[in-house]
């Protein structure tokens, strides 16, 4: 009895442990947003003095991190609602989904004049401005490999769950809350890790970029090791680069652990899986006496409520692919076309005034990116693959390699790029293979992360069929596993390839040393023409790459995108 009441004030004393840390870390996070929306609101400070001091880091460190996160917020709510109407109105299905081919192929810088001009004029005398501008550009290296992922994830849906969904008359909302979201929920959570390491990896260039005679400069992780590479501070690099890595794994451990072992419980299928996916994280918030009062008196109650609500209201027809938009529709559609016939002229104006070899280097350079792009994507396959379906298909191998991916992921290869140019230029090499692994760094894990994530959503009673028939390897690669994955390899491969010719701009135009390395390629063009103001040829650069990506998306991934969701799909 005794033994009992200790263990029971043991629990007790615990429990009350960790609602006081959990809420202190709350009232101290709000209390750090609302000094940072009340920096956001004050005067416009565009070219603030970058520190090199580690004391400073703290505080840079929460800056990138607020700019990241709602960043990823935007990126999450965009995503789910672009890939749903994508994926469920077929005549708009084909031109949302070529925007997103052209949007994802777009490299930041090139989004930079018209979102940070956009952004200060409408807030010119404050903060706000500069700030937002950063984030949508953050924005712009995060959200298109998430909504290529929950696109796919619904065009995968099988046919027995849409049919079930009809049999109990589903509404909309039910149907999204009961099926389409959990779904899609093991590729957006895997997608947003990389998404946001996306977001790290570009953070040098979205927190401090010249724009003709401009000079915008925010306090934050990115500026402070794009100020040290620029000045060959080693020092300055390693103390910036701790200083990411530690907020990368309290990411991990905080948010991403917990996110992922909750997906699991949407996994589709029918056998429970031997080992589960641990985080003592969110252990402690399922055992948290505090959340679970808040969850059973308030957030579940509520969630009912609403839930019911909608559900007693009239039922429309589920959406099919073969969904017709409203009456609205040639209207809309007119006056896109009259806005793209109106872009297409003023871009025709524009280009007028370019010259016969900016043409001919532009054509050059275009060849140049895409061969290193190509290679990046085999080297890329070539180890991504493997390694992916491991860490899926090994929880114990996930909890260890996970991290380290993600970490390797965000760190941003351009803080690397000195040490790795230097080692290149003594063994003969330089800035053009340099700029290769640099794009390899940066893009590898679109394939790596969407490989774990589609070997993570085969069921276990497959493998488990395929351990009782004793496959070989080479039978189980061939009937279970590359065709498990395939849908989801795809994706990665259609946005590391986007990724690849966005990396190119911090790939193949780097500055060190107050020296500035380049080779040919679109991406060095398209760096020093943003730099340099020159807007016709950004704008020729920018077109020309678009367009080899769509043709390259049309000609190759589309078909292979719809092999696997024809032949590879997932029903009975």
């Amino acid at each position: 009895m005794f033994a009992l009441s200790r263990s029971v004030i043991r629990e007790r004393s615990w429990s009350l442990l960790v609602d006081t840390l959990v809420f202190s870390v709350i009232a101290a996070t709000i209390y750090a947003l609302l000094n940072v929306a009340r920096s956001w609101f004050g005067a416009a400070t565009p070219q603030a003095q970058i520190s090199q001091s580690p004391a400073a880091l703290p505080a840079y460190a929460f800056y990138s991190l607020v700019r990241i996160g709602a960043a990823y917020l935007l990126s999450l709510v965009f995503a789910i609602a672009y890939g749903y109407v994508a994926a469920y109105y077929s005549r708009l299905e084909t031109v949302m989904i070529a925007v997103l081919d052209i949007l994802q192929s777009i490299p930041v810088l090139s989004f930079l004049p018209g979102v940070m001009l956009a952004m200060v004029s409408l807030f010119p005398s404050r903060q706000l401005g500069v700030e937002l501008g950063s984030i949508i550009l953050i924005f712009t290296g995060q959200v298109w490999n998430m909504a290529f992922s929950f696109y796919s994830s619904l065009k995968a849906i099988p046919r027995e769950l849409h049919e079930a969904a009809a049999i109990y008359r589903f509404n909309a909302w039910q149907r999204f809350i009961e099926l389409e979201l959990p779904f899609g929920v093991i590729g957006l959570v895997w997608n947003s890790i990389v998404s946001v390491a996306g977001g790290w990896f570009f953070l040098m260039a979205c927190e401090m970029f010249v724009l003709g005679k401009n000079d915008f400069r925010l306090p934050g992780l990115g500026s402070y090791l794009q100020t040290a590479a620029g000045a060959g501070d080693t020092r300055a690099i390693l103390w910036g680069l701790g200083a990411m890595i530690t907020v990368i794994v309290l990411l991990d451990q905080l948010v991403w652990r917990p996110a992922i072992a909750w997906s699991e419980r949407f996994k589709f299928e029918q056998v429970e899986q031997a080992t589960e996916v641990y985080s003592p994280i969110l252990h402690l918030f399922r055992q948290s006496r505090a959340f679970i009062w808040l969850r059973t008196r308030a957030f579940t109650p509520a969630w009912e409520r609403l839930t019911s609500s909608l559900a007693q209201r009239q039922r429309p027809a589920a959406p099919s692919r073969a969904a017709r938009p409203s009456k609205a529709f040639p209207i809309a559609a007119g006056l896109v076309l009259l806005l793209a016939l109106y872009a297409l002229i003023r871009a025709a104006v524009v280009l007028s005034g370019l010259t016969r070899p900016e043409l001919t280097s532009t054509i050059v350079a275009a060849g140049a990116t895409f061969l290193r792009v190509t290679l990046s994507l085999a080297i890329a396959a070539l180890w991504t693959i493997p390694a992916g379906v491991a860490i899926g298909f090994h929880p114990k191998l996930a909890r260890m390699a996970q991290p380290l991916a993600q970490i390797a992921a965000s760190v941003p290869a351009t803080a690397l790029f000195p040490v790795v140019l230097l080692v290149l230029v003594r063994i003969g090499g330089g800035l053009g293979v340099a700029s290769v692994l640099l794009m390899l760094l940066g893009t590898q894990w679109y394939v790596l992360f969407n490989v774990i994530a589609g070997a993570t959503s085969i069921p276990t009673e497959l493998r488990e069929a395929s351990s009782v028939f004793r496959f070989s390897a080479r039978q189980e690669w061939t009937t279970l596993i590359l065709p498990g994955i395939f849908p989801y390899l795809i994706t990665g491969l259609i946005t590391a390839s986007g990724g690849a010719w966005n990396a190119s701009i911090v790939a193949e135009y780097f500055h060190f040393q107050g020296k500035t390395l380049t080779t040919t390629g679109l991406g060095a063009q398209i760096s020093s023409a943003s730099e340099s103001a020159n807007f016709d040829l950004l704008l020729l650069s920018t077109i020309v790459m678009a367009v080899l990506v769509v043709c390259v998306n049309r000609l190759v991934w589309r078909r292979l995108y719809h092999l696997g969701e024809t032949r590879f799909r997932l029903e009975t």
